[in-house]
């Protein structure tokens, strides 16, 4: 995390673009107070490597979650909207 001023922010504008698009955030200071951040808009985020997508699986298995098929499934999403809505929707 980097520190600008707000003289800096007038005076050294690259500076802050450079430190915005390595996607760093950086704090503004105005009269020795920190009075704000300054995040980048757009972060990339991390190519999937063999390792993450192994962590994801394991997690993915450790959760356990029920193998449904698609018709079990429109059973527990039928269920749920009736009870939220009420009766009288048209079945299929």
């Amino acid at each position: 995390m980097q520190l600008i001023t707000t003289t800096q922010l007038r005076t050294k504008t690259s500076d802050l673009v450079k430190i915005l698009a390595k996607g760093e955030e950086t704090r503004l200071i105005h009269r020795s107070k920190i009075i704000g951040r300054i995040l980048p808009y757009y972060q990339e985020k991390p190519p999937l490597t063999k390792e993450s997508i192994k962590k994801l699986q394991k997690t993915i298995d450790d959760l356990n979650f029920p193998q449904l098929t698609i018709a079990q499934r429109e059973i527990i999403y039928r269920k749920h909207i009736e009870e939220k809505y009420g009766q009288g929707l048209p079945g299929r």
